[in-house]
């Protein structure tokens, strides 16, 4: 079984390569929910870590139906991560009816080959998700990321589990959202999922020295992003007992 750990910066993909992550998704702005890496960002990731990653392809935050000018952004950031010598990455672009928009992402993927592509929790707003399942498969993504429709992947376990039947090892099925040592393996009994996708997100005291009164307690100001890197053996562990 294979955990994915999404990082925001850095610090948080060193500490998941430190954990033992099998796979990152690199972002930023994890709190939006994550978009698009910088190119500092991506090269010296690139350049320090040999495990996969996969940086998301996300101009900004809100919903999945980007503009004209937003697609040509979203070409330019997969051909920097091509260029780069990335994995793969991940993206997900909508209909305004909730269908998946084929045309661009069929662009999308045969410009990032030979990356690999993970359809993103876009997913989870579509209208119909066994159509959607389904025009992925064709499309030639690799992976879906989803939490059954639903808040949390913990929720949405009884959709994810058929999913992952429907998909019949043709794509694979990647549960995200709420994934955490105390559910990853009732996920993973219930799913029969191999892959899943948590951020693990803490929090790491600032170490400046000097705080200023005004914003004492804002965490905006004085605490930076983390990982526990424990948390990911843990849950390796754990999954390291089932028979799936």
């Amino acid at each position: 079984m294979l955990i994915e750990i999404a990082t925001t910066d850095f610090e948080t993909t060193r500490l998941a390569v430190v954990g033992g992550a099998d796979r990152i998704e690199l972002c930023a702005g994890l709190s939006e929910g994550g978009i698009t890496p910088s190119a500092g960002l991506l090269e010296l990731c690139r350049q320090e870590f040999e495990l996969p990653i996969y940086p998301i392809i996300r101009p900004r935050s809100g919903d999945f139906l980007y503009s004209e000018q937003e697609f040509e952004i979203m070409r330019k950031d997969i051909m920097l991560c091509r260029s780069l010598g990335y994995d793969g990455v991940v993206f997900g672009l909508l209909n305004p009816d909730g269908t998946i928009d084929r045309n661009r992402t069929a662009q999308l993927i045969e410009l990032a080959y030979p990356m690999e592509v993970t359809f993103h929790r876009a997913f989870d707003r579509c209208a119909d998700p066994f159509e959607a399942l389904a025009q992925l498969i064709d499309l030639g993504c690799e992976r879906i990321l989803t939490s059954g429709q639903m808040p949390t992947a913990p929720e949405g376990m009884k959709l994810i589990a058929s999913l992952q039947e429907q998909a019949a090892g043709r794509i694979v099925i990647m549960p995200g959202s709420g994934v955490r040592p105390d559910s990853i393996v009732e996920l993973a009994r219930q799913t029969r999922c191999v892959e899943f996708h948590t951020s693990l997100r803490s929090g790491r005291e600032s170490a400046m020295t000097f705080k200023h009164p005004s914003f004492m307690n804002s965490n905006d100001s004085y605490q930076n992003p983390g990982i526990e890197p424990g948390s990911i053996a843990a849950m390796k562990q754990q999954l390291s007992t089932l028979v799936v």
